[in-house]
């Protein structure tokens, strides 16, 4: 790969002296993968291929799955730095479990540029939705949809920032909603998320049946298996809401008599889009960090999706 030097390329606060610059055809990008098997993380890599495709580019690029573990995502990060890619994309991780890697990332001049992962020092720009946000669209409104009164079922998932982020806010927003009864809370995990739900579904509908009014879930996947379960048990008369706005997901809203009620629609393969604009930007055409990225943290709209206006975003 025929390589040129060059200077200024900020990240994170700091020159990287060293940085290289590379062909615009002959980039080798590594893509990390939190959990190749989410939707999301898969949206994003189509909005990416799809923008490649679209400027004809034909970079290298190699994708390394982690299966939701932050241990193995740290290895893929440290494995692609050894490599001397010339960059690293990484999506819907927690960046703070992988410190050491990043920082030898940095010390070889590689560029990261991450997708739903937090910003920390260390990587070019995290593009994202505002967590915070979409939850505070789309809890108020299951429990208004209850009339402020029920009980539910409370699905969290810690270990990645906008997931923890979400529940951080329900559980903000439950405060103001004293009729409202939490039956039990659950952390999924996040390495075999969907069977996981499942089970624990399961074991709610058996140990509390129609007691149960209304499911929240940090995404759309484990609302998607809650209602799985539910409809297996006959109890169709519960309110489920998700995150993410995956198609199967609007769909799903979309029906009339479907208990999913809500979901966000995020602008995953904008997300790929845009991290690919910024490496043809930075790493190609060498321009500065600040004069292409304007914050460290970068976030795109995420409308609320409900049954009234769900056929918009089909």
């Amino acid at each position: 790969m025929t390589r040129a030097l060059f200077t200024g390329l900020f990240l994170a606060g700091s020159t990287m002296a060293g940085a290289v610059l590379a062909q615009d055809d002959a980039l080798e990008v590594a893509w990390v993968h939190s959990n190749a098997a989410a939707q999301s993380e898969q949206r994003v890599r189509a909005g990416f291929e799809a923008w490649l495709a679209e400027q004809g580019l034909n970079w290298n690029v190699s994708f390394l799955d982690s299966g939701g573990s932050g241990e193995a995502t740290a290895t893929n990060l440290q494995d692609a730095a050894s490599r001397g890619v010339d960059a690293i994309i990484i999506t819907m991780s927690d960046l703070r479990a992988s410190r050491a890697a990043i920082d030898a990332a940095v010390q070889a001049g590689i560029p990261i540029f991450s997708v739903d992962s937090g910003f920390i020092p260390g990587v070019m720009v995290d593009v994202t939705t505002n967590n915070w946000a979409m939850s505070s669209d789309v809890s108020p409104y299951l429990l208004d949809e209850l009339g402020g009164e029920g009980k539910i079922i409370f699905f969290r998932m810690a270990e990645h920032h906008g997931t923890r982020k979400r529940g951080d806010v329900m559980e903000d927003v439950l405060q103001e909603y004293q009729g409202v009864e939490v039956l039990e809370e659950h952390n999924i995990d996040y390495t075999a998320f969907f069977e996981d739900t499942t089970a624990s579904m399961q074991d709610y509908v058996a140990r509390f049946g129609e007691d149960i009014d209304a499911v929240w879930a940090p995404w759309d996947e484990p609302a998607q298996a809650a209602i799985n379960v539910l409809n297996a048990a006959g109890l169709t008369d519960v309110k489920v809401i998700g995150i993410d706005g995956h198609p199967q997901a609007i769909e799903e809203v979309c029906k009339p008599d479907s208990m999913m009620i809500a979901t966000v629609s995020q602008p995953f393969e904008g997300m790929g889009e845009q991290v690919g604009d910024w490496i043809r930007q930075i790493v190609a055409e060498g321009k500065p960090r600040e004069e292409v990225i304007p914050s460290n943290t970068v976030y795109m709209d995420a409308p609320l999706v409900t049954k009234q206006n769900c056929q918009d975003f089909m």
